[in-house]
């Protein structure tokens, strides 16, 4: 349970000072009561979830069949590994899981998209 509230703390310390890992500026800073923070990384997820998405769709249109058939598969088993991971987090105990899996969902998000954009 420590080691949830240190990882929090640390995410909280950083985001004021934070870069997005592309370059494009600051992220918001998530803070505020859990709802606050909730949203607003349901919101940076969204982000990164439209950039993950049009790669997706520019490497599909750049690919042969077989591969553009493997990714589709791939992105479709990557997508039920997400949520099936950050749903863990979000099973925890308290108010801290709904931020835990939040964050899973933005950072994995995140890795999935600069992937994808060939940028990982």
């Amino acid at each position: 349970m420590w080691t949830s509230f240190a990882l929090l703390f640390v995410f909280l310390m950083l985001a004021p000072s934070a870069r997005s890992q592309d370059g494009r500026g600051p992220e918001p800073q998530c803070d505020g009561n859990t709802r606050e923070m909730v949203e607003c990384m349901s919101g940076l997820t969204a982000r990164w979830d439209k950039r993950l998405n049009d790669a997706y769709q520019k490497l599909l249109q750049d690919m042969a069949p077989k591969q553009r058939d493997q990714l589709r598969a791939a992105q479709r088993l990557w997508i039920q590994f997400r949520d099936a991971n950050c749903l863990y987090y979000g099973l925890g105990e308290g108010t801290i899981a709904r931020l835990e899996a939040g964050e899973c969902m933005r950072s994995m998000t995140q890795s999935r998209a600069l992937e994808l954009e060939g940028k990982n």
